[in-house]
């Protein structure tokens, strides 16, 4: 017995001593952190009761730890910047595209999609997908914008032929995001489909909780052991909603181009170059294939004719992108409303630029036409600095990275905490203050813009950042032009959770008054 027991001591002084003393513990010692206890390092600062607790544990370390700071427990170690100046070191740099081990967990779901994926394959699937998101391609979006925006404000106002009506605002928006981006990206609408969407919309929500819950939990780490437990059982049978629910978009789209016997595939490469170069694409455009030929999955389809990518990559960036899409968007949305609606003055100001620039064309919005929205983009801005839609991301170094005061080893994760970046005082004064006019030109101008990241920054930013603020413009330019917000529940009394979409702890409503 004392034998066994003299070997486990001495295989933990062993286990200590290369954590500590190997490449990695060396170089992470001069960084700062929170107290880590032998093996097991920072762990047990992070045994709190709720995803909730874990987030704001995280807010904490960001603000007593800035500008950079370490934890780790066992083999594992991440390492947080805070300051511009090391984010532009990072992102910038070709050699650290690789995504954090956290995003192991949504792989399941995403496979090798652009978000996940990293190397080869990562260029070559954002060199197929970038075209899908070309100004020219945009112009044709707006048409379907323009269309779901309308169907929003014709369902709020059936409810609200009475008077005012309350609505959990992020309930009210996604159906209308996931709507939008299946017919613009994919080709292929949902409308009268309520039950499939309803359907995926939740087990994207339980998915999201289970990713969050392993992320924190160490035990469930290893995907053995979690595909045993209950969660394990659990995500499988999310996991065939939400892949079903791609397939299904995919075969639709495939048996459209069976039936035009492919020849919107066949001219796809003339039509990416030409398209758009005449006069713009407006609402009244009857023909039923200006939108149709436009879909990104139509580049994947044809990609995969070149053999350039296979049938279960096409299933993978179409996951990718109807999740992004949708969630980020219509997270985005919801704080704009919660946040116009608290205040009023912003709300007027913005509904009078709404309503001088919509008269200009019987109330549909081209693209033009968005450019006039300047006051709106700013109120998006701030909205999108206080609330961004996701919280945090992060990268796993393949190589050393050089920052100003440390060097920080290979094989670590490097996270980059946008929620806490966007409320740096040094940038930021009064930080929690919403103050659009913080994004005026010469305000812009002084700042780092490594300090204001809401789509990431660098080569891996959002590939869709441009086609969010159009479609977020146009929604919100139809619900202020036909209601008038006012809050329901304060914004500032509710917590955060930074699960892989910023999201609030309770459901939040506006009141939505008709505008006569």
């Amino acid at each position: 017995m004392f034998t066994i027991l003299l070997g486990f001591i001495s295989f933990l002084f062993l286990l200590h001593y290369y954590i500590k003393y190997r490449r990695i513990g060396r170089m992470l010692q001069d960084i700062p952190g929170p107290k880590g206890y032998p093996i097991i390092g920072n762990i047990l600062g992070f045994q709190v009761s709720n995803l909730q607790n874990t987030f704001e544990k995280l807010l904490e370390l960001d603000k007593k730890y800035y500008p950079v700071y370490k934890i780790w427990s066992f083999f594992f170690a991440s390492v947080t910047l805070l300051c511009p100046k090391d984010i532009e070191k990072l992102v910038r740099n070709s050699k650290h595209i690789e995504k954090s081990t956290a995003y192991n967990f949504i792989k399941p779901w995403l496979s090798n999609g652009l978000i996940t994926s990293g190397g080869d394959t990562w260029q070559q699937r954002r060199k197929i997908l970038t075209p899908s998101f070309h100004f020219n391609i945009l112009k044709y979006f707006v048409i379907t914008f323009n269309e779901e925006a309308k169907y929003l404000v014709a369902s709020l106002k059936q409810e609200s032929k009475d008077g005012p009506i309350v609505k959990d605002t992020l309930e009210l928006v996604i159906e209308h995001t996931l709507n939008a981006i299946c017919e613009t990206a994919m080709g292929t609408p949902l409308k009268e489909k309520d039950e499939l969407q309803v359907k995926y919309r939740e087990a994207v929500h339980d998915f999201s909780k289970i990713v969050s819950y392993r992320i924190m939990r160490p035990w469930y780490h290893s995907n053995f052991i979690f595909s045993f437990s209950s969660l394990g059982r659990k995500q499988e049978k999310l996991l065939k909603t939400l892949h079903d629910f791609s397939s299904d978009i995919i075969a639709e789209r495939r048996r459209f181009h069976q039936q035009t016997n492919g020849k919107h595939l066949q001219n796809l490469e003339e039509m990416n170059e030409n398209v758009g170069f005449a006069e713009e694409p407006n609402g009244n455009d009857k023909n039923p294939m200006s939108k149709k030929k436009l879909a990104m999955l139509d580049l994947l389809i044809a990609a995969s004719n070149d053999n350039q990518i296979d049938d279960k990559g096409i299933r993978e960036e179409v996951d990718t992108f109807i999740f992004a899409g949708h969630d980020t968007t219509a997270t985005a949305l919801n704080f704009c409303l919660l946040l116009f609606a608290k205040h009023k003055s912003v709300q007027e100001g913005i509904r009078n630029e709404i309503n001088r620039i919509m008269q200009q064309n019987d109330s549909n919005i081209t693209m033009s036409m968005l450019n006039q929205f300047s006051y709106m983009e700013r109120c998006i801005k701030e909205s999108l600095r206080l609330y961004p839609s996701v919280p945090s991301i992060s990268r796993y170094l393949l190589e050393d990275l050089q920052l100003d005061n440390y060097l920080i080893p290979a094989g670590v994760d490097c996270r980059l905490s946008i929620y806490s970046i966007h409320k740096n005082p040094n940038y930021w004064p009064n930080p929690n203050v919403f103050d659009p006019d913080r994004f005026l030109p010469e305000n812009v101008k002084e700042r780092n813009p490594y300090a204001y990241i809401p789509f990431s920054a660098g080569l891996r930013n959002c590939i869709g950042q441009k086609y969010a603020l159009i479609e977020i413009k146009i929604m919100l330019a139809y619900i202020l032009y036909h209601f008038q917000l006012e809050p329901v529940d304060e914004l500032d009394d509710v917590k955060m959770m930074g699960d892989m979409i910023l999201t609030p702890t309770k459901p939040l409503h506006v009141k939505f008054i008709p505008i006569k």
